[in-house]
């Protein structure tokens, strides 16, 4: 797994003006020209801020462009991971969902330097797009991001609960045809209207059902309470057209939430909370075969003996690398501890989901 294997160097050189341009406008989407130097090469590239809240934060990320030898042009994603002291959260998170079998980006956490001035580490996450399917060998029709809590698959705005103004609210189309916002917003106007054997229907020709419920799984598993609404990609299988969900940003993940804070184990519901969700697993043949994915994940890829060695190699890969960062929030006690957090939080997820399945029909 590329996140255990140490850390990488990266390294920008940038102008005096376009770095002032870049400071000025921290929520433009405007890129600047820099230049990268990348696993021993040299590229023109272009970089921008990237984030919400963490926007106002000392320790900036930042989305890298750069073209490749094959002509395509390559993005990255550089996380401050200001909030999250063991820097891992996100890289474990995307590690667990690959072994469970839901696509998710490859990381590796890199040092940055800035004009030769030390920036301290970062977790380098792999962009979803047509190079992620192309590298995989997966087909698409369509490529959505699900930028905030509009998100929802609801006809109600999470803020005002009143109808949204559009059914597409909460989305960015990343990649498709023209058709591509009519298909998602007919598929979630059906969602909340269908019943019964039209629902049913709809969502076996719709959604890949046995994908989502393992995305289920894995955010439920591992504790995202932002990662049902927003945080995540939709794309559309080429060959039926089937909805399938991808994960992003799983920093409040293993414990904390998505501002670092520790949380208790039970915070995250066992059926998440969006309307997809609630109109699949109101169907019992859902229900069981979701109960049994969760039994089956909780002895197999969730357990201490799958993921300690895990978590251990990793903080142990970039544990030098986190000493000597001084960007950093949080001490290096507070890291140094976080495998320990980690475990109890494992074991105790385990214990309540267990508990609530037994509760369930």
């Amino acid at each position: 797994m590329s996140s255990s294997q140490g850390v990488v160097q990266r390294s920008i050189t940038i102008e005096q003006s376009e770095w002032e341009k870049l400071q000025a406008y921290p929520r433009s989407k405007q890129f600047v020209q820099v230049q990268l130097e990348l696993d021993g090469k040299s590229y023109n590239a272009q970089l921008r801020h990237r984030g919400g809240h963490t926007l106002s934060y000392s320790k900036k990320s930042y989305e890298v462009r750069y073209g490749s030898s094959s002509g395509t042009t390559q993005i990255l994603h550089w996380n401050a991971e200001y909030d999250d002291p063991s820097l891992m959260r996100n890289a474990l998170s995307f590690h667990f969902f690959n072994q469970i079998g839901v696509y998710s980006p490859k990381t590796k956490h890199m040092e940055l330097q800035w004009n030769g001035e030390p920036q301290g580490v970062y977790l380098e996450i792999e962009s979803v797009d047509r190079n992620f399917f192309k590298a995989r060998g997966l087909g698409w029709r369509s490529l959505i991001y699900a930028i905030n809590d509009d998100a929802n698959f609801s006809l109600i705005d999470p803020d005002t609960n009143e109808t949204k103004s559009s059914l597409f609210n909460g989305y960015e189309q990343q990649l498709g045809d023209d058709s591509t916002q009519s298909r998602l917003v007919t598929f979630i106007r059906r969602v909340n209207r269908y019943e019964g054997s039209n629902l049913a229907k709809l969502l076996s020709n719709r959604l890949d059902t046995n994908f989502y419920l393992k995305w289920l799984a894995g955010a439920v598993l591992t504790g995202n309470y932002d990662g049902f609404e927003q945080n995540y990609a939709l794309y559309e299988t080429p060959t039926y057209g089937r909805y399938r969900i991808l994960p992003w940003d799983y920093e409040g993940t293993w414990g904390r939430n998505c501002y670092g804070r520790v949380c208790d184990s039970d915070l995250v519901d066992i059926r998440g909370y969006n309307v997809v969700t609630e109109k699949l697993l109101s169907f019992s043949k859902y229900r069981a075969r979701y109960k049994t994915l969760l039994l089956e994940l909780m002895d197999t890829a969730f357990t201490l003996d799958a993921l300690t060695p895990v978590i251990e190699s990793m903080h142990e890969s970039i544990a030098e690398a986190i000493r000597g960062d001084y960007t950093r929030k949080h001490n290096f006690q507070v890291f140094a501890a976080e495998p320990s957090l980690m475990r109890r939080y494992i074991v105790e997820r385990q214990e309540i989901i267990r508990n609530e399945l037994d509760d369930w029909e």
